[in-house]
């Protein structure tokens, strides 16, 4: 890369960074639900949040500079579609969540400085916006692709959990509860338990799981996945096995929770099987995750193994093997940014 194409690079980076956050700033704040409801000038944007009216109508002026509102006669407007990439967390559309995740990488960033000169860790509650980002993120794959294309696109998944009276799922690294309330109200038999070691994610799932309305078949604990108990027909690791200080271990010990004929589902980044650089848009924007979030979070937990984001194919498969599993595979399942395995 020439140095003016990497100045402009990094010009355009910065645009985007600062805008993300302004973003987040009109989220936190309800600018963008109050746009919804309808346009507004500036002194009607601070009246309906409750803001201050210069900073109302810097804001809007922004926004409408980015792109994000239309402007006419001093009058901003949300236009059609804008709301649901902005708001709408269940949506197909929904991608709000990525100025969460930036302001959350942002105001860390000081502390994973001081990680990287010490080798010591940065704990993952410190992490509170990029936890609300993953959740946020997930969240709307899990509600239309998860029980829609994933599972039953791994047909003896499917087919057990409909049709065994009882079936237990355990939904290990459940963070805020999503997954595990998806697989509920797609498979009214089952009954799941999700696990994880943040107490808070824990707290967010619980209320999760009694707003849709499955708390009577989904329940909660924090815990480590390693040490998890009991006997499941199906065991699922969403995009959390590279943030397991032991992975191997979490993987033995799903192994021996597994129900005769049991299988367990991860899915995981998905990123080339070796190191290639330059490397394509999505490992880049794990690699950058990995320096910032999870390999920190990771070695925070004094663990066996300190993988961070990108998890390869054969590294995982490797991991599965060595913990008892003679038939771990790579699925046929396409999605932009995990790979999934089965493993049994």
């Amino acid at each position: 890369m020439t140095t003016p194409d990497l100045a402009t690079r990094l010009f355009d980076a910065l645009i985007g960074a600062t805008e993300l956050f302004t973003v987040q700033l009109g989220r936190e704040l309800g600018l963008y639900t109050a746009l919804r409801a309808g346009p507004h000038d500036p002194a009607g944007l601070a009246k309906a949040t409750g803001i201050d009216e210069r900073y109302a109508r810097e804001w809007l002026e922004q926004q409408a500079a980015a792109g994000f509102l239309t402007v006419d006669d001093g009058v901003f407007t949300l236009p059609p579609g804008t709301a649901a990439v902005l708001l709408d967390e269940d949506g197909p559309d929904y991608a709000g969540a990525a100025a969460e995740f930036a302001l959350g990488a942002a105001l860390l960033t000081p502390a994973v400085i001081g990680a990287f000169r010490t080798g010591a860790g940065v704990p993952y509650s410190e992490y509170r916006h990029i936890r609300h980002g993953i959740a946020g993120f997930n969240r709307p794959m899990f509600t239309h692709l998860l029980t829609g294309e994933w599972l039953p696109a791994v047909p003896a998944i499917d087919e057990r959990l409909r049709a065994q009276p009882g079936a237990a799922v355990l939904d290990l690294g459940c963070g805020m509860g999503h997954s595990s309330v998806a697989m509920a109200r797609a498979y009214p038999a089952i009954s799941v338990r999700g696990v994880d070691l943040d107490e808070d994610s824990i707290t967010e799932a619980r209320r999760v799981a009694a707003e849709a309305g499955v708390a009577d078949r989904v329940n909660f604990t924090t815990g480590d996945a390693a040490a998890a108990g009991g006997a499941y027909d199906l065991i699922t690791i969403f995009e959390a096995l590279h943030d397991m200080g032991d992975p191997v271990g979490v993987l033995r010990n799903a192994r021996g929770l597994l129900a005769d004929g049991g299988s367990v589902l991860v899915a995981d980044e998905r990123v080339s099987d070796e190191f290639i650089a330059p490397a394509g848009e999505v490992e880049r924007l794990q690699y950058a995750f990995s320096v910032l979030h999870c390999l920190p979070a990771t070695r925070a937990e004094n663990p066996v193994i300190a993988n961070g984001t990108v998890l390869r194919a054969p590294t995982l498969l490797g991991w599965a093997r060595e913990a008892g599993f003679t038939e771990p595979e790579v699925l046929p399942v396409e999605n932009d940014f995990w790979r999934f395995y089965r493993l049994r």
